[in-house]
Parts: structure tokens; C-alpha cells; sequence
């Protein structure tokens, strides 16, 4: 069975592509990011000039005009139409502690922004440190704790704007 691709341009133009459609495509590497296409006797320079590989998301400048490319396989398309969303962990609004333990150390300050992965925090647990990170690009809400502070497993650490 051949692979099957949903292409969605600048939000308003979508259209699907096989694997085989791909291997048609007539594409040399000119650099890192760039390629020379040509389609129906047309040259075409491309570039990838942005990407979110986890989101699936591309810029891409293609003679000099900008477009916004989101690529979805038969799984991303068969998520979507159960219900589910692939990035729904990303929107979470509270780190809770995993385990008790003691807090060693607070890297953040309340309307401090962060990024994913950013370290937020240090929390002693049977003799190891666990650095608890950032799950998402945001904003420090709140902090419920502070250096020195015994926590419950579940006990709210921090909250996101």
C-alpha cells in the first residue's frame, strides 16, 4: 500500500500526495536547505526556510513567494479523526510533583517567560535529584513553593499563564 500525505498550504489550500508522487518529483539539493525543482519544464528554487518537526510544520520560499506547509501522514489523519490531538500535551497549565520529596532549588520567578525543556525546578527524592522541566513554551504563573519545602506526590509545584 502506497504511503499517503495531506498537504495543507497557508491554511486554505489542501490536497493529497502519495509516495509515489513523491518519487516523481523532480528535486536537486543546492544547499543545506535549498533545492532546484523542476515541475512540467518549470524551474522552481525552493528553501526551507523554518520547521517544527514534532508539529509537522514547514515555511517553505519557493521563487521568492513564502508559504505556511503542514504535512499530516495516515496516522496524524486518523488521530485527528478519532477525536485526539497530537499535541494536547503541550497545553498542560501545571507542573504537580511526581513523587515526594524535598525542594532543592527554584529556577524560575513568577512571570518569568520559559521555553520547552527549560529547567524550572529541583526535587530531591530517594537520595537523586530530578530536575522537573518545562513542558511547554510559557509564561510562570504562580509558584506554590519555595527552596527547602517537603511535597507530596501530586502536590501543585507551578502554574502556567
Amino acid at each position: 500500500m502506497d504511503k499517503q500525505y495531506k498537504v495543507t498550504v497557508n491554511d486554505n489550500l489542501s490536497f493529497d500526495i502519495t509516495g509515489e508522487d513523491l518519487a516523481g518529483i523532480d528535486a536537486l539539493p543546492t544547499s543545506n536547505k535549498g533545492y532546484h525543482i523542476l515541475q512540467d519544464n518549470k524551474p522552481f528554487l525552493a528553501e526551507v526556510i523554518g520547521s517544527n518537526f514534532n508539529q509537522k510544520k514547514y515555511t517553505v520560499k519557493v521563487n521568492n513567494s513564502t508559504y505556511d506547509v503542514v504535512i499530516s501522514d495516515d496516522l496524524d489523519l486518523l488521530i485527528k479523526e478519532m477525536g485526539f490531538s497530537l499535541g494536547s500535551t503541550k497545553n498542560i497549565g501545571s507542573i504537580h510533583a511526581p513523587m515526594p520529596g524535598l525542594i532543592l532549588e527554584i529556577n524560575v520567578r513568577v512571570g518569568q517567560a520559559v521555553n520547552e525543556e527549560d529547567p524550572l525546578l529541583i526535587l530531591e527524592a530517594m537520595k537523586m535529584e530530578n530536575v522537573i522541566t518545562s513542558p511547554r513554551d510559557g509564561i510562570i504563573k504562580s509558584i506554590s513553593v519555595k527552596q527547602g519545602d517537603a511535597v507530596e506526590k501530586k502536590q501543585l509545584l507551578i502554574e502556567f499563564e
